[in-house]
């Protein structure tokens, strides 16, 4: 697998982040970003289910043996990605739907969302993938003391940056 992906981070990675096509990345670039601020060792790689499909599946049969605990798929259009990989893997797929051109990536949400009974996909908002990274981060974070700390500090600073916005408002309100 180490032809198809680049590792990030430190130590063995635990998150898969994989796309169909390497346009995808101005998207879930936001995955890894959020993951390298939280400390999470992961992996990123185009997996394309239409164009490399056995590729695909080979990826996703071996991931939990690889050491990969949360995979993220984020697949525009038709939106197999996030589908496929949890059909041949037992480890949580988060998808995240890429806006394309043309129907500003409801068919990409409506593709994932509406998986047949038995193989789920979690899945964010359409080009939420920020919030996929983040939900990687939490599921590990239910075994791993340290970063559910991680998570602890991240969501008190979206607290103290929300009070500020808020404050900042009332003295633009208040004339001053």
């Amino acid at each position: 697998m180490s032809d198809l992906v680049t590792r990030r981070g430190e130590g063995d990675p635990r998150v898969g982040i994989v796309m169909g096509s390497d346009s995808d990345w101005s998207v879930m670039s936001a995955v890894g970003e959020v993951l390298d601020e939280l400390g999470v060792p992961h992996e990123v790689g185009v997996v394309s289910a239409h164009r490399m499909p056995q590729a695909m599946l080979d990826y996703g049969a071996a991931a939990a043996d690889r050491g990969l605990r949360v995979l993220v798929a984020g697949a525009g259009g038709a939106a197999h990605l996030p589908g496929m990989l949890a059909s041949v893997t037992s480890l949580p797929v988060i998808g995240v739907p890429v806006p394309l051109k043309y129907l500003d990536g409801m068919d990409s949400l409506l593709s994932i969302v509406q998986m047949p009974a038995g193989v789920p996909v979690a899945t964010v908002s359409v080009g939420g993938a920020r919030n996929a990274g983040l939900l990687a981060a939490r599921i590990l974070g239910a075994a791993d003391d340290g970063l559910r700390s991680r998570l602890d500090v991240f969501r008190a600073d979206l607290e103290k940056t929300a009070r500020a916005k808020g404050d900042a408002l009332r003295r633009q309100l208040d004339g001053g």
